[in-house]
């Protein structure tokens, strides 16, 4: 067998084995318990317990798998050919909109809308978050709406004294809202990213063909979760633990913060420049950081790991999906793709139908809704899933969140978002 066909299938065995680990990581993590604390077999399963680790630990082996198959020139040829601008620009923007000028804001437009909405105020504060957090991602994109949605929930809810399953439905509903949220504009969400340029899509054809099923979906999800746990809900007491022993938030910093923001998502195709904003960034986060809460750091940088990862061993995987896509009438289309993307990255997969020739308009529309639709369903269905699950992961106990629950807590929000997209 030639190199040319047994290194794309290589791939796709270290693909799926690095799938199968990010639902095992609680065993690896069970096994870490067995060991004496701080020795080095403790450290080791609970690294491999880390699902922010599981793509980049199996990218490396197969990045070793094909130089030894097929040189160090051609495996290196190979890694400078992928393009790994969204891995960085997730880590920037993650670490930029975790900083507390950013959430301050955020909670502000947050708590104004919540006014609007009937019910007791944890309730209305629920179901604001749940609901115009996503729709940010259509605005600064969805890794940074993933990011201070995230943080907010994890410090209102999360970490009080609330039920597991209610932290796994709202993990759930979280992840599909995003995926779903940031359709309403063409450059927001990663699936929609890759076809929009090519597939002439403009912010008119997103607002009417995505965007009003997506402010449906996202409304009648997040209202049936917060009325379905209404009596949990009403129970938290929300306040935010970012205001407390803090001096007032200025708004020239947030002004600040705000303009590298909009630099950073302005400039989000070349990184070049992102990274460059970036680092002043992180001069003018030294200057004002008696503002500040320190900078996750550590957390942007294991996402951004996961993403690299995933772009290493998604690009090898068109041997067997292009086929898929094109042998499929629009209906199984749209239920292939919202199963496909729980075990792929949904921007992959739009991005191999992008490459088909002659698809039609509506096959067009079905394989990116499915896309978004199953968004939610896994932690590398949606680029910007890693993020939320690295920011809320804690608030789960020792052994962090379950991959089974989580698919769980996604399943009815994705139903309804699948409902919206097919019949509305």
């Amino acid at each position: 067998m030639s190199n040319e066909i047994l290194i794309p299938y290589c791939a796709t065995i270290c693909f799926a084995l690095a799938i199968l680990h990010t639902f095992s990581v609680k065993f690896f993590q069970s096994m870490a318990g067995k060991y004496k604390e701080g020795t080095v077999g403790e450290n080791f399963f609970h690294l491999l317990g880390e699902v922010e680790v599981v793509f980049g630990l199996w990218a490396g082996l197969f990045v070793i798998i094909f130089m030894s198959l097929d040189g160090f020139r051609n495996s290196i040829s190979y890694l400078e050919s992928r393009n790994f601008t969204e891995p960085l620009f997730v880590f920037v923007i993650m670490t930029v909109c975790a900083t507390k000028p950013i959430l301050v804001l955020t909670e502000k437009i947050i708590n104004f809308f919540s006014q609007l909405i009937p019910g007791s105020k944890s309730l209305r504060f629920y179901i604001a978050t749940l609901v115009i957090g996503p729709l940010l991602g259509s605005l600064i994109t969805e890794p940074a709406a993933m990011t201070v949605t995230a943080f907010i929930l994890l410090n209102s809810f999360f970490n009080k004294s609330v039920s597991d399953r209610f932290r796994y439905a709202t993990l759930g509903l979280l992840f599909v809202n995003v995926s779903i949220g940031g359709t309403l504009t063409p450059f927001a969400a990663p699936p929609v990213l890759m076809v929009a340029a090519k597939w002439n899509w403009d912010l008119a054809y997103m607002l009417t063909h995505f965007g009003w099923k997506a402010l449906v979906a996202i409304a009648v999800s997040t209202v049936s979760v917060a009325l379905f746990f209404r009596s949990e809900i009403g129970k938290v007491n929300i306040h935010s633990d970012l205001k407390k022993k803090s001096l007032p938030m200025p708004l020239w910093v947030v002004a600040i913060h705000l303009l590298i923001l909009a630099g950073i998502v302005g400039s989000s195709h070349y990184s070049v420049l992102f990274f460059g904003l970036f680092l002043l960034f992180l001069g003018v986060a030294t200057v004002t950081k008696e503002y500040q809460t320190d900078l996750k750091i550590r957390e942007a940088l294991l996402v951004g790991f996961f993403l690299a990862g995933l772009v290493v061993l998604g690009g090898l995987q068109s041997w067997w999906l292009q086929p898929m896509i094109t042998g499929l009438s629009a209906g199984t289309l749209y239920l292939g793709a919202a199963a496909l993307t729980a075990v792929t990255d949904n921007a992959a997969l739009t991005y191999l139908g992008s490459q088909v020739a002659n698809l039609g308009e509506f096959s067009k529309y079905v394989l990116v809704a499915g896309s978004v639709v199953g968004g939610g369903l896994t932690v590398i269905a949606n680029a910007p899933n890693p993020a939320g699950y690295s920011i809320l992961n804690s608030s789960f106990g020792p052994q962090g969140i379950s991959a089974k629950s989580l698919l769980l807590g996604a399943l009815i929000p994705t139903l309804i978002s699948g409902i919206c997209f097919w019949f509305l």
